[in-house]
């Protein structure tokens, strides 16, 4: 197996690169103007450790995977073309008023709560670029009221005149029967051909997501079409760069659905949040492969602390209908709890609390935190942890970056220390342990509110700073257990090299497989088996089209189930059966059902007298291929303590004065030793904190276990 695979984040580009039985891991600062520059600088620093050059890498390499946050930076900043939108007659307002609750997604519970202060979100759409035409269809996918193709016509010429770089159609009913949708797209390309220049590009609803919810799927298309243009010029600058460097094949992207595919077959929307998605898949992957058991895997990195949920067993935590930024869109994605707590989250002061505040604005990797000594001029998380003693100076990123102490001291003390009336190592206490708080709090308030328990999981700690703060972190959240993974440092690239290249298709439906009135079973199994079998043909299109045998396509199906009219929606994943034949497989779908849910709930939880529905039926087809292979996790034998190669001054939190800690370097982290606390350990791209009153434990392929004595 050979093959590259990388995740851009908002301050660092991680890459993991496999040569055979080598697997090497580096990091870059992240180039916003220009992301191949960090593609190439990571690259060039994994194939300088393995001891080849680019070229000779990249012509070699099976694949090429990528996975980006800059779908979700354009959202933030508003970086976008003009976007229109052609609505069914009558629906002209549904997108600028949303829903009811549309003052409030994507803002934290404090402020949903405020509502004097509520305001919606500036409509990515404006009101003037929203026409609608004359059509209608109705919910079983009859057509009531024909298409008059000179209405659309004039719509469309009016959109262009105003300015519109991009079309969004999203008509009623358009998932029961898009005719309408094809038909205005068939009359824009005749009007405005793909091949002009200046070409306006066209998004369907229907094409988008296949679920019911007109406001959810014209908000998802929206999104899609705003994010097309900047994430194709993007994506394409970086298959140029490849292609430059001699790498003839189809680039891959991430998907947050938790696969991947080639740069033609994915949109826009499906790369929000890809790189901390293949972290998940990661941890699952690993869960799956050493039998760790639940596992809450948690990704710090310079930017954001992102939270993910493997319990045992494999089930899966879709959100149905996630928030992107300020926007309820509808397409699958693995569910995933975003913090703004970093080690580049700026600190500031909060004057209503006289308390400090962290993120969640990230001083990212341009100018990035003060000690970076490039121009920044707040503090941040990083400049506690450099002040506390934590890092080496010298010997930050493996030298990469050099860090400046008196930087970090004048950041501090003009922000912080004169407002509080606080020394600098009292501030930088405040700010390590409120962060660790912060983070703790996110992934207690994950696990409970799914039915879960933190003392029953393991943690998982990576990204570059998550081994720097593990030990806070569950100090604060109650959990006895951390685990450092392998490649902890570039852990989601490394779950981007274990991806499957997959396709999700859905279709929104009203199956009810016990109904509570007349007490009978579903017996429509035509119907049922008609849309499955609909499904995987639009997946095995999809991978065909990438260059797969159709006899290579596997398929998965499962199924979003509730029961009567509750609003908790629980997707199962049907392993055993591809259609429904009979009672019998009736029957098995509702004890899978039955089975899930209770073990995420409690057994007294299921209520089958209210009836069991299925609201969506999903269909994941997919290739499989090589994977990242995982050691065990196993102790192994005796351990001894090993020689520090230095030793130096440390503050720790709940501990006055400093603390004389010994510093170790990466030949420590070996199955044969055990670091007791307070200790660090300094490696190429993370530093390991031991705190007082926990031990590491370090196993084969770079593990380590922090264990509290």
């Amino acid at each position: 197996m050979k093959r590259i695979s990388v995740d851009i984040g908002g301050t660092f580009t991680d890459c993991f690169f496999v040569w055979d039985q080598q697997y090497v891991e580096a990091k870059a600062l992240t180039t916003h103007h220009n992301l191949a520059l960090g593609f190439n600088e990571a690259l060039d620093l994994a194939c300088s450790r393995a001891g080849l050059d680019r070229s000779t890498v990249l012509s070699g390499v099976d694949s090429v995977r990528y996975a980006t946050t800059l779908g979700t930076n354009a959202l933030i900043e508003r970086k976008g073309p003009k976007v229109a939108a052609i609505v069914t007659h009558g629906f002209e307002d549904t997108i600028p008023l949303s829903r009811g609750r549309g003052y409030g997604e994507g803002l934290d519970q404090a402020l949903q709560q405020n509502l004097p202060a509520a305001e919606r979100p500036e409509p990515i759409v404006p009101r003037r670029l929203i026409r609608s035409v004359k059509e209608r269809v109705d919910s079983a996918g009859r057509i009531v009221a024909r298409l008059d193709p000179e209405d659309v016509r004039t719509v469309l010429r009016e959109l262009v005149d105003a300015g519109a770089e991009a079309i969004v159609v999203s008509l009623v009913n358009a998932t029961e029967n898009p005719a309408h949708e094809l038909a205005v797209q068939e009359i824009f390309l005749d009007e405005f051909p793909a091949h002009e220049l200046g070409a306006i590009p066209i998004l369907l609803g229907h094409q988008v997501s296949g679920r019911k919810g007109e406001y959810v799927r014209s908000t998802s298309t929206i999104i899609d079409g705003f994010l097309h243009e900047i994430m194709f010029h993007a994506l394409s600058q970086l298959s140029n760069n490849l292609r430059g460097s001699g790498y003839d094949k189809p680039m891959l992207v991430i998907h947050n659905s938790g696969g991947m595919a080639q740069m033609n077959s994915t949109d826009a929307l499906q790369t929000i949040h890809s790189g901390p998605i293949a972290g998940v898949g990661a941890a699952e992957h690993l869960s799956a492969e050493t039998g760790l058991g639940h596992v809450i895997s948690t990704d710090m990195g310079g930017t954001s602390f992102d939270i993910g949920l493997v319990p045992e067993g494999g089930v899966k935590h879709y959100d149905f209908l996630p928030t992107i930024d300020r926007w309820l869109v509808s397409v699958p994605m693995v569910h995933l709890d975003t913090l703004g707590a970093g080690g580049g989250s700026i600190a500031s002061y909060d004057r209503i609390h006289h308390s400090i505040k962290i993120g969640p604005e990230s001083a990212g990797s341009n100018p990035g935190p003060a000690c970076y000594d490039r121009g920044g001029l707040r503090p941040t998380v990083t400049d506690a942890d450099l002040l506390l003693g934590y890092l080496d100076p010298d010997n930050y990123a493996n030298g990469y970056i050099k860090l400046n102490p008196r930087r970090a001291r004048f950041a501090m003390e003009e922000a912080l220390c004169d407002p509080l009336d606080l020394d600098v190592l009292d501030v930088a206490r405040s700010i390590k342990d409120g962060v660790d708080e912060q983070m703790a709090i996110g992934i207690g308030k994950e696990l409970r509110v799914r039915g879960y328990l933190p003392e029953d999981f393991t943690m998982l700690a990576y990204g570059g700073n998550g081994p720097l703060h593990a030990c806070g972190i569950a100090r604060h959240a109650g959990i006895s257990r951390v685990l450092a993974p392998p490649f902890s440092s570039v852990f989601s690239a490394c779950g981007a090299g274990n991806m499957k290249q997959l396709h999700f298709h859905e279709r929104g439906v009203h199956v009810t497989f016990y109904n509570a009135t007349t007490r009978g079973l579903y017996d429509d199994y035509a119907e049922f088996n008609a849309v499955v079998e609909d499904l995987e043909a639009l997946g095995r299109e999809d991978l065909v089209r990438q260059g797969f045998a159709p006899e290579d396509v596997r398929y998965r199906l499962e199924l979003d189930m509730r029961y009567g009219n509750q609003l908790l929606t629980q997707a199962v994943t049907v392993e055993d059966i591809d259609r429904v034949r009979g009672v019998g497989d009736v029957l098995h779908i509702i004890k899978k059902f039955g089975d899930v849910y209770s073990h995420r709930f409690g057994a007294s939880s299921a209520a089958p007298e209210a009836g069991i529905r299925c609201n969506t039926i999903r269909v994941a087809s997919y290739v499989a291929g090589d994977v990242v292979r995982f050691d065990s996790l196993d102790a192994g034998g005796p351990r001894t303590v090993p020689e520090p190669v230095s030793r130096r001054d440390v503050v720790f939190i709940g501990i006055d004065g400093h603390i004389d800690t010994a510093v170790y370097d990466d030949s420590a982290l070996t199955p044969e030793h055990v670091i007791p606390g307070p200790a660090i350990v300094t490696t190429q791209n993370t530093t390991f904190l031991v705190e007082p009153g926990w031990r590491l434990e370090p196993t084969r392929q770079g593990a380590v276990w922090f264990l509290q004595d």
